[in-house]
């Protein structure tokens, strides 16, 4: 099964990147679903991801953003209070 959903998600990936020229924001919502699934079913999706975001992490930050990712709140709320403590 997980084979399958990471298999899906690549077709996704791809999906999005062959409609991405085209009018309207198919890129912007298939591709980060597709993204989504091949990290939550694949470890090596999830460690090229964490070194893409170690490698450009401004870049990093906006998809965590756009995927709306737990880690991400988690991250932004700690630095919050890291600034609101430094204060």
């Amino acid at each position: 099964m997980r084979t399958a959903l990471f298999a899906l998600g690549l077709l996704l990936m791809l999906v999005g990147i062959a409609i991405g020229p085209l009018p309207g924001p198919g890129f912007l919502i298939v591709f980060p679903v597709g993204l989504m699934l091949c990290l939550q079913n694949s470890a090596w999706a999830k460690r090229v991801y964490v070194r893409f975001k170690w490698r450009h992490p401004r870049y990093g930050a906006w998809t965590d953003r756009v995927m709306r990712r737990v880690s991400a709140a988690r991250r932004r709320a700690r630095e919050a209070l890291d600034r609101a403590d430094g204060d």
